[in-house]
């Protein structure tokens, strides 16, 4: 169920300004009373749509700690957006907050349901984008910005710091939707390794399957952050995957030597080194900014190429495939986890054998000189 009630809000000013504002509150959804607070920058217009961006603490914090240690609301001052501080539940066996990505520990705690009306909650009392709504989030708090991505279609993109898809959320995400996703991971992060782990997936998986989801590239144009400060004993490249459905892309920073940090953030009693080359938060909301949804695109006939024809779809084996005055050289099947599941690549592709893949649904992507259309793919059972 995810039954809840606007709250009462609790209005207070900042304290290094009167103009901006922050709003405590609370409400119940799901049997359990929910606590939050956003910031409102002052160049905000009542009537005057602006994005949301909710930022996740990690486990064992919460969403005041995120907002003083990982912190957006200067760039919602510069860039007009409001940003959400909301809390985790308390985990009964460690006493602390956490973010519940499926079933976390036995956890049944509906943190997607909350986080949904939490943006819900905002809407009724401010005017907000609905198609630039985001997700960022720290270690915990990652994994859940992931778990969002995978399981509703409320967000244009997201952000994840030091955290990653657990083992089974990797195995069964099925998102209704591409979402474009950036990630911010340390080589030598020593609560989420780099590597991943028997429970999480590595960092360069991860990204592999967003970048199959959006149908970029697999192959990212790398540059090299300027190491500025030579003293964190860390440098980072900036991996980005283009030519995505509908513009979308995915980027890395992969960041040598860094730990379990928020880049451009110096905490106290950090777990390893904090690269300060770059701003992790400046970072988000710059690739935040270049997306939002687009409420007819998800995986279907794209109007890129309406010279292009496949049929039968759904098939139950032999796709034939026609474009008009153009030769298909690539013609690649990926199913719903984002993996390669068939790929053909010759100079003139005019069918394909799919007889071999299980019954369901799958994006194809096809591509020649100098096109590429993404559709959905229908494979039925044979008669």
């Amino acid at each position: 169920m995810r039954n809840y009630l606007l709250p009462a809000l609790v209005l207070f000013y900042a304290a290094y300004t009167s103009a901006q504002m922050t709003v405590n509150g609370s409400f119940v959804h799901d049997g359990i009373t929910r606590t939050y607070s956003f910031y409102v920058p002052a160049s905000y217009v009542p009537g005057q749509a602006v994005p949301l961006v909710l930022n996740l603490h990690g486990a064992g914090t919460n969403g005041a700690y995120q907002a003083q240690n990982r912190d957006f609301r200067p760039l919602a001052d510069t860039s007009n957006f409001i940003v959400a501080h909301p809390d985790g539940t308390i985990e009964p066996f460690t006493s602390q907050r956490f973010w519940n990505y499926g079933n976390v520990l036995g956890s049944t705690v509906d943190d997607v349901g909350f986080l949904e009306a939490l943006i819900d909650t905002i809407s009724a009392h401010y005017t907000i984008n609905q198609n630039r709504v985001y997700s960022a989030g720290m270690s915990n708090g990652s994994f859940m910005c992931y778990y969002l991505a995978c399981q509703t279609d409320r967000f244009a993109a997201i952000g994840a710091v030091t955290g990653s898809m657990g083992v089974n959320m990797y195995n069964s995400c099925n998102p209704s939707r591409p979402t474009p996703a950036i990630h911010v991971h340390g080589t030598s992060d020593p609560i989420n390794p780099y590597t991943g782990n028997s429970t999480s997936k590595a960092i360069e998986e991860v990204t592999l399957f967003w970048v199959n989801q959006n149908g970029c590239s697999t192959t990212p144009v790398i540059t090299a952050v300027p190491n500025t400060i030579t003293s964190d004993n860390a440098t980072a490249e900036r991996y980005l995957y283009t030519g995505g459905i509908d513009g979308h892309t995915v980027e890395l920073f992969k960041i040598t030597g860094g730990g379990h940090t928020w880049p451009g953030s110096s905490v106290p009693s950090s777990n390893g080194n904090t690269c300060m080359d770059f701003s992790a938060s400046n970072e988000l909301w710059r690739f935040f900014s270049q997306h939002e949804l687009n409420t007819v695109a998800s995986v279907q006939n794209d109007p890129i190429d309406p010279e292009l024809k496949i049929w039968p779809n759904p098939t139950t084996g032999n796709l034939i495939l026609h474009a008009e005055n153009q030769l298909i050289t690539d013609v690649t099947v990926i199913d719903m986890l984002g993996r390669v599941v068939e790929r053909q690549t010759q100079e003139n592709i005019q069918s394909v054998d799919l007889s071999d893949l299980k019954t369901g649904n799958y994006v194809l992507k096809i591509s020649g000189e100098n096109f590429q259309v993404m559709k959905k793919l229908v494979i039925s059972p044979a008669d």
